[in-house]
């Protein structure tokens, strides 16, 4: 912090310097053409400390936002010449939009970030997408103040090497006709001399291009993704919807509500995710944990505390009623009721317009239809430890099922991933009574929060008796008599945990196997690759939920 309100206390000293000893008179076109003559003499003595000092000059003026830089790519022209003047100006201009950059980013970054998080993160994720083509844009139409741009670039995540060599390039036309227009000083008499409206029209025109030629691009990459598929001559719906979870329901729902034909497909349970194995099931159990650790602080309030009292074969119970109480918001009866047929069974992509239906019951149906959304979710993604199946061990998904056959909580808990699904488990079983150990392999859980949202959340962990374990790598897992052990690597040495019931929370994973993306060449990664409007490679195919990440 003191490094910081160091270089920026800097940095302002030198510009009011600037401005304070008048040194900006040295930088207007009447200067310029009087001492033109002067400066030529000192380059012709001296033409290796000329361009030395002019270089370090201009690279001065930029990064300190200075005005006066049209000036002196003028001077470059009239003193150096097209060539020269053009190299010297270009790579100068470009290392001081850089350093302004640097200190912008290095200053300000962080302090803008915690203020306007949200904002900074969806501007952040559209400069990586297409931050290129802004500044090109950008850089080419000389009505944007460039220190303004230089500035706010060094706010967002751009890449400093990005950076550099986009404006090197964007700025290399604005660049040669103020050199050029240098190496005829004489005939200029002002600034608005040099780009005339139709002359920024072209900058404009020029700065556009390259998202003419991206979507004339993605146009050209859409019907080549489409020739070889023959497009049907009627549809049987206007939508398939491929999952019945959150996004599913919900884009089914939309679809109904504007009277579109709809056909819902759902291979397993409605409600998918959310309501069968995490949002409703998790704070369901949530509530009791918490209630129960309310009754251990009950003397907070001013009333006795005590150690609550509690059948856990009755607290999963709750779990479920609760699932079952919502479940008919869900249910095949309400969407049928809305309009959409809802089909049981697995769905595989074809073509572009072709649905082919697995149903449960042995049968199966082809559909036709104009759209298909793809909402097949994800699924807990397990690690490859040795041993591991043969400890047995429970996920996110399964153990609501596998908990409610126990007459108990498990005496000893691992919890194995230091994500928000790990760290809610691992609060609400210590809370009911479980020693509970939780493993994660970075140095702190919760790892995509701020580090100060981290901190808490495990302060808050451990004082209800979790131990938290970072920078704990699990190895492998292995029996010794009667216990089950999982064994972790920390600081070199190995340790061993015993427990009698393991949860994997490390994360999940999209759905991506057996859809048809393979044969379609729908790209994926991680997840399904989309655009912002959540459009696949086919843009009418759709993903959405977790399966597009």
């Amino acid at each position: 912090m003191v490094k910081k309100v160091a270089l920026g206390a800097l940095v302002a000293a030198l510009i009011a310097a600037f401005f304070i000893l008048d040194l900006q008179r040295y930088l207007t076109l009447e200067s310029l053409k009087q001492s033109q003559e002067s400066l030529a003499a000192l380059r012709a003595e001296r033409p290796f400390a000329m361009l030395g000092g002019f270089f370090a000059v201009y690279v001065a003026v930029t990064a300190l936002s200075l005005p006066g830089a049209a000036i002196m790519t003028l001077a470059a022209g009239a003193l150096f010449g097209l060539l020269t003047g053009t190299v010297l100006v270009s790579f100068a201009s470009s290392i001081g939009a850089t350093l302004a950059f640097l200190v912008a980013r290095y200053v300000l970054r962080s302090a803008v970030k915690r203020r306007f998080a949200e904002r900074m993160a969806a501007i952040d994720a559209g400069v990586k997408r297409d931050g290129g083509f802004y500044l090109f844009t950008l850089r080419l139409v000389p009505i944007f103040p460039f220190f303004i741009i230089n500035l706010a670039m060094g706010l967002t995540a751009m890449k400093t090497w990005t950076f550099y060599w986009v404006s090197q390039v964007g700025m290399l036309a604005g660049t040669i006709v103020y050199v050029n227009a240098g190496t005829q000083l004489a005939q200029v008499r002002s600034l608005g001399d040099i780009l005339s409206p139709e002359l920024i029209g072209s900058f404009v025109l020029l700065g556009i291009f390259p998202w003419i030629a991206r979507k004339i691009g993605r146009v050209l990459q859409t019907r080549r993704a489409y020739a070889r598929w023959k497009r049907p001559k009627r549809y049987d719906r206007n939508l398939v919807v491929i999952g019945a979870g959150a996004a599913g329901l919900v884009s089914a729902y939309i679809g109904a509500a504007v009277k579109a034909k709809v056909t819902l497909i759902e291979a397993h349970k409605m409600g998918g995710d959310c309501l069968n194995y995490g949002c409703v099931p998790s704070k369901a159990l949530i509530k009791s944990a918490r209630v129960a650790a309310q009754i251990r602080r009950a003397d907070r309030y001013g009333l006795q505390a005590d150690n609550p009292r509690f059948d856990f074969k009755a607290v999963m119970a709750r779990v479920h009623d609760v699932i079952a109480k919502v479940e008919p918001h869900d249910s095949v009866a309400r969407y049928e009721a809305l309009g959409v047929e809802v089909l049981q069974g697995h769905a595989r992509i074809v073509d572009p317009w072709t649905v082919e239906v697995k149903l449960n019951d042995g049968d199966s149906r082809t559909l036709k239809t104009r759209a298909i959304v793809i909402a097949a979710g994800a699924e807990p993604f397990v690690p490859p430890l040795p041993g591991l199946e043969d400890v047995g061990y429970v996920t996110s998904d399964t153990l609501w099922t596998e908990f409610a056959k126990l007459d108990s909580v498990p005496r000893r808990l691992v919890v194995l991933g230091g994500g928000p699904i790990g760290c809610e488990l691992a609060q609400a079983f210590a809370r009911l009574g479980a020693e509970v150990a939780q493993v994660e392999m970075l140095p702190r859980i919760m790892a995509r929060e701020d580090e100060d949202i981290a901190d808490l959340a495990k302060a808050a962990l451990e004082a209800d008796g979790v131990r938290v374990l970072t920078g704990h790598k699990a190895i492998r897992c292995e029996r010794a008599g009667e216990d089950k052990l999982l064994i972790v690597s920390h600081d070199g040495t190995e340790q061993r945990l015993a427990f009698d019931a393991l949860v994997c929370a490390v994360g999940r994973k999209a759905r991506l196997k057996g859809y048809g993306l393979e044969a379609l060449g729908i790209p994926t990664e991680r997840t399904i690759l989309t655009n912002d409007y959540l459009e696949t490679l086919y843009p009418n195919i759709y993903a959405a939920g977790d399966v597009a990440g």
